[in-house]
This record gives C-alpha cells, structure tokens and sequence, in this order.
C-alpha cells in the first residue's frame, strides 16, 4: 500500500486522516510482528497500546465528524470523499472551469488516484489482526439518526453521500477521475463549490484575511416575501445580468426597517446559487480587508457578491472610504466576478448635518466639496432601491398572505383588527412587524 506521502496534487485535510493511517500502518508493523520489530517484549507491548491508542482515536475521530456532517454508510470512505471535494489544487480547479483536462496535470491527478483508490478500498484488515481489536464493524455500515436539524449543511451531505457511493462503485483509476471530474465541473471544488454563503475572519498574528462558510442559512426565496413586486423585480434583474456575464451594477437596498431588505439579499442567494451566485458577508469593521478578500476569489469560476448590510457612518467616520476605493475610483479594475450590494437605512450612508450645506467659515471653506465627499460613496451604487413602509392596504396584503401561507385559520376582520393593534405596540407597519405577529399567533396556538 502507497504512502500517502506520495501523494502529488491532494493534501490530506480532513483531520489528517490518510496521513494517520499511514503512520498507524508503519508504526504496529503491518507487514512484520511487533516482536519482530522490538528488542524486548516490554517494548513491544508498549507499542502495541500506543497504536491501539492510535487507532481508537482515528475511529472516534472519524465518528465524530460523520456524526457532525450526518453521514451513513461506509464512514471511511465517505470521509475520504469529503477530502477529495474540499481538496483545492491545480486539478480540481482546471476541472471546475472546463471539465475533463489533459496534459501533465492530468497524468499527476491518475497519479493520485491510483493511491487513493487504495486507501478508498482499505478495510483496515491488517491493523486490526497486529492489534487484536475490532473497530472498523463500528464504521463500515453506519446508521444516522433522522435528526436533521442539528447538521452542518444537508445539502453538502447529500452530495458527499452521493459521490462517495459513486467512486466505491469505481472499478479502474480512469472511472474513480472521470466521477471527480464530473463532480468538480458540476459543483466547484473546495468551501466555494459546496457553500452558497461566507464570512471573514482575522486571526490575531496572521497576515491574510480567511473566508469561512456560513451554514445555517435561512431557505427563504424572493417568492416567500409578500409584496415590494417591483423591488424585487429591479434586485432580480440586476442580479441576472450580473450572472449571465452582463453589464450589473453594485446595488444599494435602502428605506425603513423591517421592509425586507436583508432577506431580499439571502433569497437571490438560494434563488441563483445553482447558477454560480455566492455571497461573502463583510462588516464595517473589515473594509480593511477588500483588497484582500478581492484577490481571493477574482479568478475563481463563482460569481460573488460581497454583501454588507445596514450600511451606514457617522460624519466623524473614515472607513467608507476604503469601500469608495474598492468600489470604483482605485487603479485596479475591480474583477467581472464581483459586485456589492449593501443595505441601509439611509439612502446617503454617511451621516449629513445641515452644516454641511449652509457652512460655517470658522469650520469649512467649501461646504460643496464637503457635500459632495459625503454623497460620493452612495453614487457608486448604480442600482438604488427603494423599500418603503407598506400603507395600511399593503400592509394588510402581506399580514394575510403570511396568515395563508403559515394556516391560521381565523376570520379576515378579526386578523386584520388584532393586526393593527399588533403594530401600533410593536414599530409600526413592515414585513418583519407583521411576520412577528403572525409569529405570536402561531406560538399562542401551541
């Protein structure tokens, strides 16, 4: 059996597991006893439970994450599949832009497979006659419970289930390749071919910004948010365009609280994820890290969105004008796989003062300039939309589209009266104020 330090193109990611079996292998003496191996019997009975020790821990660890990721099944080589997808190098990326590749990049990867073919197929036979244990009967055939509620993503299991059954039904190197392949061009490779939306993070003592994905999304689809027809129809086109390779512009969601800004943002997610959208949410304090985010994905095969929400500074506030600078105005062309759409309150961002425009000569000498430095970060947002409060008509339309769609059976008058009640002790009209109405009375019947 091949090291898996032989291995060319694919790290081992996944907790080490290749690289722990392979040690595991060379330390209890898969091909030779441990008496043979040690001077003393002493020496090789301390061996012997410090691999047993070993492997105890790679099949619990190997548990632990098929318990997190809900996985059934073989365990080891559905957590081998999760490494080949989550695995990002010069193969898996050429086949996620153009499929099947050749050329020597492709000779390395028949290369690679033909190892991990062998520790796919690996039953762990060998280890256990050294050690004298039986653990691998916990892993080969494992059954999840039904409760999905706590996993890190369904839909990611789902396609690593799938793939994993796939390549076990492999017989030659050429078939193993071909599957992953298909998977890479199908679905992208790494946390951007499997994960609709990401945050960033900042480690103290690290240089580079990483972008991690986010999980637990809410499904929501712009045909779930009742009303604002012509706002979402202006977010969708915008969008589209921006997928199909078009001119699109950044786009700025602004107006009253609770209008349905932000969930506008993640529907067009799961609406347009299977065409390549993905989202990376950066807050204020990140605006640092542009530049940095930018250069990690420019030359990805994903469409990205870098997202911001309830965008706005105070006058004594500097930052936007790193965002300016990304936005349009630095001497890099800002990459066709990316926009940004923000939401905010303010349709201006940053903060005015009637000052600025009347002046104060003991503060300002030219107000206009000062105006129009404030104004300057919205006007980079091509598409602007507005998300008024609903009047009390449409406000009524969404209270009982919510009621329809959630099964409260109750009297239309009778709803709507408790509703207007609802809002004037809650904020005022707005799709989140008649959604957590709609949320009480539900919670009220139960």
């Amino acid at each position: 059996m091949h090291d898996a330090g032989e291995l060319i193109l694919f790290r081992d990611t996944e907790n080490g597991f290749l690289s722990r079996l392979a040690q595991l292998r060379a330390a209890c003496g898969a091909d030779v006893s441990f008496q043979t191996k040690m001077d003393t019997p002493q020496k090789a009975c301390q061996l012997r439970l410090q691999c047993v020790s070993d492997y105890t821990a790679l099949i619990r660890d190997i548990l632990e994450t098929s318990e997190k990721r809900g996985f059934s099944g073989n365990l080891w080589q559905t957590c081998l599949t999760g490494i080949l997808i989550y695995n990002e190098n010069a193969y898996s990326r050429a086949c996620e832009i153009r499929g099947a590749v050749d050329g020597g990049i492709n000779q390395a990867a028949l290369h690679d497979v033909r190892i991990l073919m062998e520790y796919f197929r690996y039953d762990f036979t060998d280890v256990e006659e050294r050690l004298g244990v039986s653990l691998y009967s916990l892993i080969r055939d494992y059954v999840q419970t039904d409760d999905d509620r706590r996993l890190y993503s369904r839909r990611v299991r789902d396609r690593i289930q799938t793939l994993s059954g796939r390549l076990s039904a492999a017989e030659t190197p050429e078939e193993f390749k071909a599957d992953l392949d298909s998977f890479y061009h199908d679905f992208g490779c790494g946390k951007f071919g499997l994960h609709k939306a990401f945050r960033v993070i900042h480690r103290e003592g690290e240089t580079q910004c990483q972008i991690v994905p986010i999980t637990n999304i809410a499904h929501i689809r712009l045909d779930d948010l009742v009303g604002y027809e012509i706002q979402k129809k202006k977010l969708r086109e915008n969008t589209e365009a921006f997928l199909e390779g078009r001119q699109a512009n950044n786009c700025l969601l602004f107006g009253d609280a609770g209008t349905g800004k932000s969930s506008s943002i993640r529907a067009i997610l799961n609406e347009y994820y299977d065409r390549g959208l993905r989202i990376i949410e950066v807050y204020r304090h990140q605006f640092k890290d542009l530049v940095d985010i930018i250069a990690q994905i420019k030359n990805r095969n994903y469409r990205f969105i870098i997202y911001m929400d309830d965008l706005s500074f105070e006058e004594n506030e500097t930052d936007y004008k790193y965002l300016k600078a990304v936005i349009e105005g630095g001497m890099e062309k800002r990459p066709d796989n990316v926009l940004i759409y923000a939401t905010s309150n303010r349709r201006h961002l940053v903060r005015e003062t009637y000052g600025d425009k009347e002046g104060d000569i003991r503060q300002d000498m030219h107000t206009s300039d000062t105006v129009q430095e404030k104004l300057s970060l919205s006007l980079r947002f091509g598409v602007t939309i507005y998300f008024g409060a609903p009047v009390k008509t449409e406000y009524d339309g969404i209270v009982l589209g919510l009621a329809r769609r959630a099964g409260i059976d109750m009297p239309q008058d009778e709803l709507l009266r408790r509703a207007g009640s609802w809002e004037l002790s809650h904020g005022g009209r707005s799709g989140r104020c008649a959604q957590q109405f709609i949320d009480y009375l539900l919670s009220a019947e139960e």
